[in-house]
């Protein structure tokens, strides 16, 4: 097992990713021992490859796997069977607290939920990734500051949540999700508690950040959001059933 983050590092061979890579599957496999010798499989040997900026949604119906894979990638969990790079660190090898420092450094998460902290302001919940990792408070400030205003909320910095919209707090969240510049924004049904307006207009400021080179997996299971992304990827039992480009990159 790999014990730091070099360690970890692959180098630019014919297995495992390139320089061009962003994130790398192969034959991942997630296996769920459910008592009685009875196993449920709910990845089975899945390959995927994501370069840098691209925008790749991936899709299924509850059960396919999706939630999974998505855990998988967002360090949240561990594979059973299989190997995972993340900007070129075997991560499917670290133990907890090495996984702990790959999400703050270099996953941003927005969920369907927010998750933001209810008594505190707009810039303190943005600020939160560079409490964890030690960042002096002026620094902090000032980045937070900045990514509100990436987000078009520099005027909402000592609101907090119960005195924002919903596309306001969703807004502070891809805040958050950006403030530590990192190597992909993991986003999981980020219009799900939205109405279809707020949504639309969520998915345009994706497109913006998409087009500032930012990295993006969009979660869903809804087919007109994951239109957004530029590339598709189908999850049915467990398997990609299908990768392929989305519409609005095949009519352009």
């Amino acid at each position: 097992m790999a014990t730091n983050l070099d360690i970890a590092t692959v180098p630019n061979t014919s297995q495992g990713p390139s320089p061009d890579d962003v994130i790398v599957v192969e034959n991942l496999w997630k296996t769920y021992d459910m008592g009685s010798e009875q196993q449920v499989h709910a990845l089975q040997g899945v390959n995927l490859r994501i370069r840098h900026n691209e925008y790749v949604a991936i899709m299924g119906p509850s059960g396919s796997g999706k939630s999974t894979l998505m855990n998988l990638i967002g360090c949240l969990d561990t594979p059973s069977q299989g190997r995972y790079w993340l900007n070129g660190h075997l991560v499917s090898e670290l133990n907890d607290d090495e996984l702990a420092r790959i999400r703050n450094k270099e996953i941003g998460f927005v969920f369907q939920t927010f998750n933001l902290l209810a008594r505190a302001t707009a810039l303190h919940n943005v600020e939160l990734p560079l409490i964890y990792n030690g960042t002096p408070s002026v620094e902090r400030l000032e980045r937070a500051r900045a990514a509100l205003e990436a987000v078009n909320l520099g005027s909402r910095t000592h609101h907090k949540p119960n005195e924002l919209s919903g596309g306001q707090r969703q807004r502070v969240a891809i805040a958050r999700a950006l403030i530590n510049n990192p190597s992909i924004i993991l986003a999981d049904e980020p219009t799900g508690n939205l109405d279809s307006k707020t949504g639309e207009e969520i998915m345009a400021l994706f497109d913006d950040l998409h087009h500032r080179g930012n990295t993006i997996v969009l979660v869903t299971h809804e087919p007109d959001i994951a239109e957004y992304a530029h590339r598709i990827v189908h999850i049915r039992d467990g398997k990609i059933f299908s990768d392929e480009a989305s519409s609005r990159v095949r009519n352009s």
